[in-house]
């Protein structure tokens, strides 16, 4: 009498990795990151530029201080109620950039004096160069 092998019968092992559910989640977290990402890059301060002929500027590193027409101002994406509460976080940013570049985002119907106030502080906290952000006309 002839022993059987209980397994020799058994041509359909698996030996791979089912990858589609795999792919499945992966596409639906790239679908939610694409969605949510928009909402990350929102302003602290929603501000209405001032229309004008400009050209595009040139990608440079940059720090951004932004001004409503409320008087409320932000740095990046962080909102201080005064400027001597923002001049230390200033500070450290431009002494960590190279091209020392400042963008003032004004709300088009911020007061002037305070903008011009926000240019002469960036100037005095080592800022090269500013640029006043606008929108292009159409």
């Amino acid at each position: 009498m002839a022993k059987t092998d209980p397994f020799a019968d058994e041509d359909d092992i698996v030996s791979g990795i089912n990858v589609t559910p795999l792919v499945d989640v992966c596409l639906v977290l790239v679908i939610i990151f694409m969605v949510t990402a928009p909402m990350l890059s929102e302003p602290v301060i929603k501000v209405e530029l001032p229309r004008a002929h400009t050209k595009e500027g040139e990608e440079k590193e940059k720090i951004t201080i932004t001004l409503g027409k409320d008087g409320r101002m932000a740095l990046d994406y962080k909102e201080f109620k005064t400027y001597e509460a923002m001049e230390a976080d200033l500070k450290d940013k431009l002494l960590m950039s190279e091209s020392k570049l400042v963008i003032l985002k004004a709300d088009q119907d911020a007061r002037h004096g305070k903008l011009v106030e926000l240019m002469a502080h960036a100037k005095d906290a080592g800022a090269q160069s500013l640029t006043i952000a606008t929108e292009r006309k159409k």
